[in-house]
């Protein structure tokens, strides 16, 4: 039996709900700060899902207590709001509860690349109900960064092994230089379905799917207070740069955004084939526009 033609019409104005006959559709969302970034998840996500029929939802959680790490209650309110992978980055440590999550959530990520031994888990392959396997890899770059094992080190062999269960596998590099970035995902090119920079907070114009089937952004942004530097008041980073001297950097509030990417995987292939950047406004701040 056919669809019906109002149903058919409205899959056509929309690729992504045309994908959910062929293809994991993954919403990818860039680093939350603090509760308004927290928020922004709860309101959009659950709309997101629904207008894309999304297949899974991956977001980067470091930032989201209080603009500096994340903790169990912080964790699951985002859990709960939707999100079904949550990656981090170089403020994995900033609140020392992480370690719960750490060592007993399973649908919690640090960077693979931290030395062996390190605890928790740095990539796994997740299983929906009534959705093909999709494998979520985080690692952390090294350049202006924390000096970590060698992301390029451990990216290939972890790739390899990950694909023995799914050729659907999407990667989170939490690194600042644009070419340590470039390079990881051109290395990989032909072996990951998708590839998204974190840690900038600063949303990029570079999406593309490369020649060998990854998608590509260098940064997906960041979820929070977009009126702001980088998600914190304005007045104390100024202030800093002015003076030299410790300010306290407080979360902002206005112009709450949620920033990320949608990525279409063919499911047999493991190839992406569409990418597309999301910038949405919470309903309250989009009327006041």
């Amino acid at each position: 039996m056919g669809l019906p033609a109002t149903s058919r019409s409205q899959l056509l104005d929309n690729p992504f709900r045309l994908s959910y006959l062929r293809r994991v559709n993954v919403l990818f969302i860039g680093d939350i700060v603090g509760e308004p970034g927290r928020r922004a998840v709860k309101q959009l996500v659950p709309g997101l899902r629904e207008r894309f029929s999304i297949s899974y939802v991956v977001a980067n959680g470091e930032n989201s207590a209080g603009g500096s790490g994340i903790t169990p209650k912080t964790a699951e309110e985002i859990f709960a709001a939707g999100v079904d992978v949550m990656t981090t980055g170089d403020h994995l440590w900033d609140q020392k509860e992480v370690t719960v999550l750490l060592e007993s959530e399973p649908r919690f990520l640090r960077p693979l690349n931290y030395p062996p031994g390190t605890m928790g888990q740095g990539s796994r392959v997740f299983r929906l109900p009534g959705q093909p396997a999709l494998a979520v890899m985080n690692l952390q770059g090294r350049v202006f960064m924390p000096d970590l094992d060698n992301p390029f080190h451990v990216a290939q062999a972890e790739v390899a092994r990950l694909r023995v269960e799914t050729h659907n596998i999407l990667v989170d590099f939490h690194a600042e230089a644009t070419s340590e970035k470039i390079a990881m995902v051109r290395m990989l090119d032909g072996q990951i379905s998708a590839f998204i920079g974190t840690h900038t907070h600063v949303q990029t114009a570079d999406e593309q799917i490369l020649p060998g089937g990854a998608a590509f952004l260098c940064d997906a942004g960041f979820t929070g207070p977009q009126e702001s530097i980088l998600g914190r008041e304005i007045e104390p980073v100024i202030k800093r740069f002015v003076t030299n001297t410790p300010q306290r950097f407080a979360v902002a509030k206005d112009r709450v955004m949620l920033q990320g990417v949608l990525i279409e995987i063919d499911e047999h292939t493991g190839r992406a084939v569409r990418i597309q950047r999301i910038s949405e406004a919470l309903p309250s701040e989009a009327s006041s526009q």
